[in-house]
């Protein structure tokens, strides 16, 4: 099985690619809002150590929001927990799908949270800063404060594109990114 990990900034399109490949996707940030919806355990960990804010089950989001943004640690609290279900999550999601050619990684702190290995083939996905920044605000409950507190979590662009096997430059038209991901599958596949 081949593991692509797809990389980039926050709002660069990594999701959108992913869904692309046409291969099985382990979408980070739809786990977490599973976690969130369902898993009482989790509601109990982080209600222990944030009572103040995470004080009902499910738990809202605005809750997580408010948490991150009232105190800097509060986020590596909650990511500590957050991404050791995560990782669980991807083994399940990766075992699921050991017989497929193929299968997508998209997890925004795939680096930073090592959860990536050395054979996996890394996408950098190169958007320009003003396509961003115009899809973020479409973004409904777009908050630029939380926007910076994570961007600060993660490593840079320099780092991540440096890293990364192949770069995408996602200029958001369908076509364009089709074509990438078709080189880019050729070249795997050899």
């Amino acid at each position: 099985m081949i593991r692509i990990g797809v990389v980039g900034d926050i709002g660069s399109g990594k999701s959108y690619i992913a869904k692309n490949f046409g291969y099985p996707v382990f979408n980070a940030d739809l786990e977490v809002a599973k976690i969130y919806k369902k898993n009482k355990k989790i509601f109990v960990k982080l209600n222990k150590i944030l009572p103040q804010h995470i004080r009902s089950f499910p738990i809202d989001k605005k809750q997580i929001t408010k948490a991150i943004l009232d105190k800097k640690d509060n986020l590596e609290k909650i990511i500590k927990i957050i991404h050791k279900e995560i990782r669980k999550k991807m083994n399940i999601f990766l075992n699921n799908n050991k017989n497929k050619k193929i299968v997508i990684l998209d997890i925004p702190l795939l680096l930073e949270n090592n959860l990536n290995k050395k054979s996996d083939v890394l996408i950098f996905i190169d958007s320009k800063t003003s396509e961003i920044k115009r899809n973020l605000k479409k973004r409904k409950n777009f908050n630029k404060r939380l926007f910076i507190r994570f961007k600060k979590i993660q490593y840079s662009s320099t780092y991540k594109r440096k890293k990364s096997n192949f770069i995408i430059k996602n200029d958001f038209t369908r076509k364009t990114v089709k074509n990438d991901i078709n080189n880019i599958l050729k070249k795997i596949l050899k």
